[in-house]
């Protein structure tokens, strides 16, 4: 699984540098992510979609599993730059009810205040 982390002052961007986020990839991801935010203490995190091209529902498993662990640590988080078709994923599953979307990484660093 190919990703890279960046941090600006308090918060963590994740880029996942992959074509598709599905059933290859979400048990590294999962795991990634728990060791980001729970052994990092990271509690303002941003994933950038804008190298993935398709998602299933196992990838917004991985997706939701982030969230749940910001969410228990009182942080926040945002899904940035997601491509049409899994940008029209994640409207369809309801998920930007529960996760913030923005266009762009910038637009989610100005969001969560860095």
């Amino acid at each position: 699984m190919n990703f890279e982390t960046k941090h600006f002052g308090d918060v963590t961007v994740f880029k996942l540098n992959e074509k598709r986020l599905d059933t290859s990839i979400s048990g590294l991801l999962k795991g990634e992510f728990t060791m980001i935010l729970k052994v990092e203490g990271v509690n303002k995190f941003i994933i950038d979609l804008s190298e993935v091209e398709s998602c299933d529902s196992s990838g917004l498993s991985a997706i939701l599993v982030a969230n749940r662990i910001v969410s228990a640590n009182e942080g926040q988080m945002r899904l940035a730059a997601p491509s049409e078709k899994v940008h029209n994923l994640i409207k369809i599953t309801q998920l930007d009810r529960v996760l913030p979307v923005t266009s762009t990484v910038d637009e989610a660093l100005k969001d969560l205040g860095s």
